[in-house]
């Protein structure tokens, strides 16, 4: 599996203890619940800018091959809870606050609210390759695909797509 990065976390919130943080929502999950570490609740309506919520934790990885990612959860997503950037990237060297940017996108007008300590989005870890850039004026083995671009690998089992 590899070594694992030691992340430093500084707990910015202490309510974090009380809701179990770190923890994952099963034993086999790939993601850390994120608290919404609010003082009050916080509506989010269709339309609304996105709002950013504090996680209450500050971490450093420290290990240029290691990132953290900000995912959604799953059936906050369903519920139209997205995250104002898609995804969220932590790199290696931040130290500051963590903080979820969050947006509803909910087509049936439903408001979405975030109260304190729910779980509101997860965090994955994820391994980065850094690689060496090599400037050439054409591709030594080219592709059969080549530069085609949107749609041409086709979308059905024959391969004719848009």
């Amino acid at each position: 599996m590899g070594t694992l990065p030691r992340v430093a976390v500084r707990l910015l919130d202490t309510r974090l203890r009380d809701w179990g943080f770190p923890r994952r929502g099963s034993p086999l999950a790939a993601g850390l619940d994120l608290h919404a570490c609010l003082d009050g609740p916080v509506m989010l309506a269709p339309g609304d800018p996105p709002a950013l919520v504090p996680a209450g934790f500050a971490m450093r990885i420290g290990d240029p091959g290691w990132c953290a990612v900000i995912a959604p959860r799953s059936g906050l997503g369903h519920r139209g809870l997205v995250l104002g950037n898609t995804v969220g990237i932590i790199d290696a060297d931040y130290e500051g606050e963590v903080l979820v940017s969050a947006w509803n996108r909910n087509g049936a007008g439903e408001a979405i609210t975030l109260r304190p300590g729910d779980r509101m989005a997860q965090l994955v870890f994820v391994r980065i390759a850094q690689p060496r850039f090599e400037f050439v004026e054409a591709f030594a083995h080219p592709s059969a695909r080549g530069s085609a671009g949107f749609g041409s690998t086709g979308t059905g089992a024959t391969g004719e797509g848009a």
